[in-house]
């Protein structure tokens, strides 16, 4: 049997949970992201506020200049999240396997459940029956007899639509007179370049498939696939063990010269990664820094370990590798984990086997966090587990920030 594949996508989803939490914003411009005064970019917006031209990972400054009337807001990840856990739940319902692409997006593989396309059909408009009415938001759904077919299907009559790419003759006709952007993958370089060669439509990749392959490789060959209708990945469930890193990073208001403090910002940063390290059952073998600097040139250094989650680990090494780095004006910083195994991969030495190494590591993080919470008036006692939110994070480093620039 050949595959059936839906795609739902949530409608700028975080700004349709404000709106539905808050009717008072129904019709108005939304902006979620950094405020006009912050640095920052538009995480999300309303349709409204799409019409001004604003749109997502536009820099907030550069919205703000388009739709100087739209409101303003700072996402909040944990609402996102837990309605997020109830749209996939409806979602889940249907598939025989799920793979999940983000909070507000997911294909489904309904092949055995649905048995046929007509049945198919009938699941799809379920989920967006059950979607606008147990969570009163609206979703977009694409069902397609591949992934690329049903991920372009639901983008098609977007927001609150449906539409089907039945098989690969649909999707030709469908696509062939656009632009090569419509494709999947293809992004602005890549564009670009086949512009340049005079590739402007899906149809000249396919009927120039020789020179696109030499263009662009393993990645040309991809995309001579997806003009010829053709893509037989299949629906996986994401396992978080397959993730190639983790990592956390944070962009300051104003640009940051003091080491010292970068590095209090990396104990945070680090923390946060060993959180999340533990939460999904992974140990890394190595560290990244992370450092873009005013002038947005962006370095990153890395350190091979012995495999480890500890927050002290990866504390100590950034902060090495922060001294060994040029000393300019920093508005980014950021530290990671890298080479992820899960538990039955590690290698655990004499000392960690006894617990001595992990306790000598808690003694000196619980002792450098000591320090950092009585230099700042901070108090991490009982609920230090805030401080791995996203808003929490960027709200008590702004705070450190500011209570340094004034302490000279």
């Amino acid at each position: 049997m050949n595959q059936i594949i839906i795609h739902v996508d949530m409608d700028a989803f975080y700004a349709s949970v404000e709106v539905r939490d808050n009717p008072h914003l129904r019709g108005r411009p939304l902006i979620i992201g950094s405020l006009p005064t912050e640095r920052g970019v538009v995480a999300t917006c309303s349709y409204e506020a799409r019409k001004y031209g604003v749109h997502s990972a536009m820099n907030i400054k550069e919205a703000y200049h388009l739709c100087p009337g739209g409101i303003y807001m700072h996402p909040n990840f944990d609402k996102y999240k837990a309605v997020s856990r109830e749209l996939h739940k409806i979602w889940n319902t249907y598939a025989d396997a799920a793979e999940s692409i983000a909070l507000d997006e997911a294909y489904l593989d309904v092949t055995l459940s649905a048995g046929s396309w007509e049945k198919a059909r009938e699941i799809a408009r379920t989920i967006k029956q059950r979607t606008r009415q147990e969570l009163h938001l609206t979703c977009s759904v694409g069902l397609g007899y591949s992934k690329t077919a049903a991920k372009t299907a639901s983008e098609e009559k977007k927001p609150d639509g449906y539409y089907e790419i039945p098989d690969a003759q649909a999707f030709i006709a469908l696509m062939s007179g656009r632009d090569v952007r419509s494709l999947y993958t293809v992004g602005e370089k890549t564009a670009e370049k086949l512009h340049k060669a005079g590739i402007q439509t899906v149809r000249d990749i396919r009927e120039r498939a020789g020179e696109v392959i030499r263009m662009l490789g393993k990645h040309g060959e991809w995309l001579v696939s997806l003009s010829e209708g053709r893509d037989e990945r299949r629906v996986t469930a994401y396992n978080p063990q397959d993730a190639k890193s983790i990592s956390r990073e944070i962009t300051f208001q104003e640009n940051v010269d003091s080491t010292s403090f970068l590095k209090e910002v990396l104990l945070l940063l680090s923390l946060c990664v060993e959180n999340r390290a533990e939460r999904v059952g992974l140990y890394g073998e190595g560290v990244t820094l992370k450092i873009t600097y005013a002038d947005m040139k962006t370095i990153t250094r890395s350190r091979t370990i012995a495999s480890t989650r500890s927050a002290h680990v990866i504390y100590r090494e950034c902060t090495q590798m922060l001294d060994q780095i040029p000393h300019h004006p920093i508005r980014l910083v950021g530290a990671g984990l890298t080479r992820l195994s899960g538990d039955e991969n590690r290698q655990l030495r004499l000392l960690d086997v006894f617990g001595v190494e992990e306790q000598e590591r808690t003694k000196a993080i619980t002792e450098a966090l000591s320090a950092l919470a009585s230099h700042y008036n901070l108090d991490f006692a009982g609920h230090l587990d805030q401080i791995f939110r996203s808003d929490t994070l960027y709200r008590t480093i702004e705070y450190m920030r500011k209570w340094t620039k004034v302490k000279g």
